[in-house]
């Protein structure tokens, strides 16, 4: 069994990745933390999981994290970064859900996060966790960068475009809405119901900080800079991410756009390829790792359109942690992530 620790269960992120975990045949958490709530029982603070976790929360202190193999961190951007080294050198592995380790660039990252990098000799070692594109490194890796829930589904969107060559990558538009709970459980006015509920708006139109992530995993699949107008949304729905991704397209049928994503994708548990002309809708993926993909060829303009979707808690964040995981220790991929979406 896999020895775990969880830094940071009480967010929504958090508590999806010890749903997860829980169930899993091959984890045994051990450590759950949380400065705010130390003492406090998981299943008092969180009923769904009575029964399931055993454990008190503790504060997240490097000896008690020590006796794990592996450490997850459902925390705030800044936290990981001050614990890795030191885990590290103790043999322990780490998987971060947050954004300390995505960047390879820590002026970038100092840049969009606001405070200076506290260990970039890291940056380079880290492993970018988006099993589609860089599963081979995830199997020897010790510390991996979970990728955030909007690069998750506008990568997986362009991937196979970028891969064949098809679009322009310095034309590349990304409309994208995500629900609430994408914004964490810190209590804060434009979260409230009253607030998001009947309501739709865009936000960080000027720069969004997923934006450099987004095209520093594209870069490396084009071998090319590129250039993305990224326009994130917030909708009144709790779970859920639905990306429309536009690029201009070389003149090839539809038919060929669409096999393409299919052979892409055939090998893929998690990514699943719609039929042509296809419109998915969030709550086919409501609750599994699942992204969903449709095609569109608007031919009189050169464009194609994908739509992807995702839930932003489970393949966004918890998990495609665990997928992770499950390459990191040699695991058959899907294990412990193979439940049907909810439906409706």
């Amino acid at each position: 069994m896999i020895k775990v620790g969880v830094v940071g269960g009480t967010g929504y992120t958090g508590v999806e990745l010890l749903r997860l975990l829980s169930s899993h045949p091959k984890a045994e958490i051990t450590v759950v933390t949380s400065r705010s709530d130390v003492g406090v029982q998981v299943g008092q603070l969180y009923p769904n999981l009575r029964g399931y976790i055993d454990l008190e929360f503790k504060m997240p202190e490097l000896d008690t994290l020590s006796d794990c193999d592996l450490v997850f961190f459902a925390t705030p951007n800044g936290t990981a970064m001050t614990m890795a080294k030191k885990l590290l050198q103790r043999g322990v592995k780490i998987i971060d859900l947050a954004a300390d380790f995505r960047l390879k660039d820590p002026q970038l990252w100092e840049q969009w996060y606001g405070q200076p990098h506290v260990c970039p000799e890291l940056l380079q070692e880290a492993q970018y966790g988006l099993p589609e594109i860089n599963r081979t490194n995830l199997r020897n890796a010790k510390l991996i960068a979970c990728p955030g829930c909007y690069p998750t589904a506008v990568q997986l969107g362009f991937l196979p475009l970028m891969e064949s060559a098809l679009i322009d990558p310095i034309h590349l538009f990304a409309d994208v809405k995500s629900g609430v709970s994408g914004a964490g459980r810190k209590a804060q006015i434009t979260s409230l119901m009253a607030e998001s509920g009947e309501s739709i708006k865009a936000y960080s139109v000027s720069g969004h900080r997923h934006q450099p992530e987004i095209c520093q995993g594209l870069e490396a699949v084009a071998g090319r800079p590129v250039q993305m107008i990224f326009v994130p949304h917030l909708v009144p729905m709790i779970r859920g991410i639905h990306a429309t991704l536009y690029a201009r397209l070389n003149n090839v049928s539809a038919e060929k756009i669409q096999q393409i994503f299919e052979t892409r994708y055939a090998s893929e548990a998690f990514v699943d390829v719609l039929p042509e002309g296809s419109h998915p809708d969030t709550h086919n993926v409501k609750g599994s790792n699942r992204c969903q993909l449709a095609i569109h060829y608007l031919q009189d303009s050169g464009t194609v359109v994908v739509l992807s979707v995702i839930d932003n808690l489970v393949k966004g964040a918890a998990g495609q942690a665990v997928q992770n995981m499950n390459l990191m220790f040699d695991i058959d991929e899907t294990t412990g992530l193979n439940a049907v979406a909810l439906y409706p």
